[in-house]
């Protein structure tokens, strides 16, 4: 399985983001947040998390790179049950049984991406606010010489 970490090429996400990701935390696109926005929300550095901010499930987060690695289903099932609970505690969600799902819904679209693409593979978002709502597009960069490894930190002690 896989899904993605966030990554930090350099310190720009720290001028641009109000809550910038750390490195190596995992990610979704995190469209979710902007579901109600309007033009009139589009100001400043909530402007920039709209336009190609990943979500960091364990931060709360933004991140302009993330890359996609391996993930153990432990991982993915600690990520399911955080979500949830931000989704509670953050976004108004009635209990975590009706969140639950929600969080596995979006986790699993990213999981689904990733899947497409070779590990270390780079991968930007960016969103337009239409008529019918956000409309997100993805790029993608191949693989360069460096891995992953050298920017976020993975797997099991056990």
């Amino acid at each position: 399985m896989k899904l993605a970490r966030t990554l930090r090429l350099d310190i720009s996400d720290e001028n641009v983001f109000e809550l910038p990701a750390a490195s190596g935390e995992w990610a979704i696109s995190g469209g979710f947040e902007f579901s109600n926005w309007t033009e009139a929300d589009l100001m400043g550095k909530a402007r920039q998390a709209f336009s190609n901010g990943w979500y960091s499930i364990e931060s709360g987060g933004r991140a302009s790179f993330v890359g996609v690695c391996h993930i153990t289903e432990a991982e993915l099932e600690q990520l399911r049950q955080t979500l949830a609970k931000t989704f509670v505690e953050i976004y108004g969600a009635p209990d975590i049984d009706t969140a639950y799902p929600v969080a596995c819904e979006e986790i699993d679209q990213m999981r689904s991406m990733c899947e497409d693409f070779e590990d270390n593979t780079l991968l930007m978002v960016s969103r337009e606010l239409t008529e019918l709502g956000v409309e997100e597009t993805y790029r993608s960069r191949a693989p360069q010489d460096a891995s992953l490894e050298a920017f976020a930190v993975h797997g099991s002690v056990e």
